[in-house]
C-alpha cells in the first residue's frame, strides 16, 4: 500500500498563478485555482492512488506568529486567493477526499503528522509526501519520500542529504541557521547554506557545535571564528528558529483507513458545476466503476 499526502496550500497556489488560475464561473467568482487542484487530484486517482489526504492552512496564521513576531501570515496573499481556500476544502471534502484544514497547526504539520502515521503501519509500503517545500525535507526516511509533482522528482533521504547537504533530521538545524524567507524568519548573520551543511554534516544538531572557534573540526569552512563568535551570541534565538522549523507531529490525522478513497460524496455535482469542471466528475465516475470490477 502506497499513501499520498498532498500539500493542499501549495497547490492551490501553484493554480492560482498558472494558466487558466484566473478562470471565473457565470456567477463571477474566480474559482480556477479550486478546477486546478480538482483536476490534480483526480489525475492522481486514476493513476492509482487508493490512501490519501490533503493539508491546507485553513488560516495563514498559526501558533508560530507567537513566538516570531515576522512569522508569516496572510498579508499581500491575494484576496482572490484567500477566498478559495475555503472552498477548496469543501470542493476536496466532496470529491471524498479527507481534508485537514489546520487553524492552530499548519499544513504543514499535519503533513508530518500524517506520514509519521503511515510510516508506523506495518501495511504502507511507502509515504509519498506532494511538496517540494523544503521543510517537509525533515519528515523523509525509510518509507517517507518527497515528491515535486510540477518537476516530476523523488526525493528519498539520499535525495535530501544531495540537495541540502544535510540528512532529514538536520534540515530544522539548518533552516535555524540560513533562515527561511517564505516563512518569515532571517536565520543568523554569515551563516550561509553551504557552511550550515558543513558544520552540521559534523556535528548533527546545533547544540552540538562547539561555542569555541577553537574546538571546531570543519575543515574548509572560512570565518570560523565570526561563524562560532555570532552562534555563540544568537544560539537562544537560532534555537527559537529551529522551534519554528520544526513539524509538530501530534497533530490529530486518524488512521490510514480513514484516509482510503471510496468514492466522491453526492455534494461533487454541485462543486463541479460551480467552477466549470463536469470532466472530473466524469473521471471520479470512471475510477468507481473501474476499481469496482476489480
Amino acid at each position: 500500500m502506497q499513501v499520498h499526502l498532498v500539500d493542499g496550500t501549495y497547490e492551490l497556489f501553484r493554480y492560482f498563478y498558472s494558466p487558466g488560475g484566473g478562470h471565473e464561473n457565470a456567477a463571477g467568482e474566480q474559482v480556477g485555482a479550486v478546477r486546478g487542484v480538482m483536476r490534480s487530484l483526480a489525475t492522481m486517482l486514476d493513476d492509482g492512488a487508493t490512501h490519501l489526504g490533503v493539508a491546507t492552512d485553513h488560516v495563514i496564521e498559526s501558533f508560530r506568529n507567537d513566538l516570531w513576531p515576522g512569522y508569516k501570515t496572510g498579508e499581500g496573499v491575494d484576496p482572490l486567493l484567500l477566498a478559495q481556500f475555503p472552498w477548496l476544502e469543501d470542493a476536496v471534502r466532496a470529491m471524498g477526499i479527507t481534508v485537514w484544514a489546520m487553524v492552530e497547526l499548519e499544513a504543514d504539520d499535519a503533513l508530518g503528522a500524517a506520514a509519521a502515521v503511515a510510516a508506523a503501519d506495518e501495511r504502507v509500503e511507502r509515504v509519498v509526501i506532494c511538496t517540494p517545500d523544503k521543510d517537509l525535507a525533515q519528515c523523509v526516511g525509510d518509507k517517507v519520500v518527497q515528491f515535486d509533482r510540477r518537476a516530476g522528482t523523488v526525493r528519498d533521504a539520499d535525495g535530501v542529504l544531495e540537495k541540502y547537504g544535510v540528512p532529514p533530521e538536520s534540515i530544522p538545524d539548518w533552516l535555524a541557521l540560513v533562515g527561511d524567507s517564505a516563512d518569515g524568519f532571517p536565520g543568523l548573520a554569515g551563516w550561509g547554506a553551504k557552511t550550515a551543511a558543513a558544520v552540521l554534516r559534523r556535528y548533527g544538531h546545533l547544540e552540538h557545535i562547539p561555542d569555541a572557534p577553537g574546538q571546531w573540526d570543519v575543515p574548509g569552512v572560512r570565518g570560523v571564528a565570526k561563524l562560532a563568535a555570532t552562534l555563540a551570541a544568537e544560539r537562544e534565538l537560532a534555537m527559537l528558529f529551529r522551534d519554528l522549523a520544526t513539524l509538530r507531529t501530534d497533530a490529530d490525522v486518524g488512521s490510514v483507513d480513514d484516509w482510503a478513497w471510496h468514492g466522491p460524496t453526492p455534494a461533487l455535482a454541485e462543486w463541479c458545476e460551480r467552477v466549470d469542471a463536469p470532466d472530473v466528475a466524469a473521471k471520479l465516475d470512471r475510477i468507481v466503476r473501474a476499481r469496482s470490477r476489480t
